[in-house]
């Protein structure tokens, strides 16, 4: 009997799965002006008022602080992001995830724990999104961090 190896299990285990590219005909109707404009406040939303740590922060809501729709949400995030609305969210909350896990301050919070900070709905969102980003666990990540760095 064939073993499957460790990476297929991971990928069944946390439901991930290989992502299409679509070309969304209506990324290439906004005007260069308004896509640096909404560019300029997805970042604000992001950086400065760190809006993905709310687990219910959807395009929809980005859209209606910000004073457009979600479809050019979509073709801003695509066109100067290079991804959907789902993985740049994902994106910010791993990137502070990061910090949290390896920073000395964060040690007695559980990976749970800083999921919730981050702005994930739950362990499996977070383990499968880290898993995608990171290619390990947050347990794994933060246990090999800190062995490295033992002083």
């Amino acid at each position: 009997m064939r073993r499957a190896n460790k990476n297929t299990d991971i990928m069944t285990k946390y439901n991930l799965t290989e992502k299409k590219e679509k070309k969304a005909v209506y990324r290439d109707m906004v005007r260069a002006e308004l896509m640096d404009e909404l560019y300029d406040k997805i970042v604000h939303a992001f950086v400065v008022q760190k809006k993905y740590r709310d687990s219910s922060y959807t395009a929809k809501k980005l859209a209606d602080e910000i004073g457009t729709n979600t479809r050019y949400i979509s073709a801003v995030v695509a066109v100067r992001f290079g991804m959907n609305y789902s993985t740049l969210i994902n994106d910010y909350r791993i990137r502070e995830a990061l910090f949290l896990l390896t920073d000395k301050r964060y040690m007695d919070k559980t990976v749970e724990e800083i999921a919730l900070m981050v702005g994930f709905a739950n362990r499996q969102s977070f383990y499968a999104a880290f898993y995608r980003f990171k290619g390990i666990t947050p347990r794994q990540f933060r246990l090999e961090y800190w062995e490295k760095h033992r002083k």
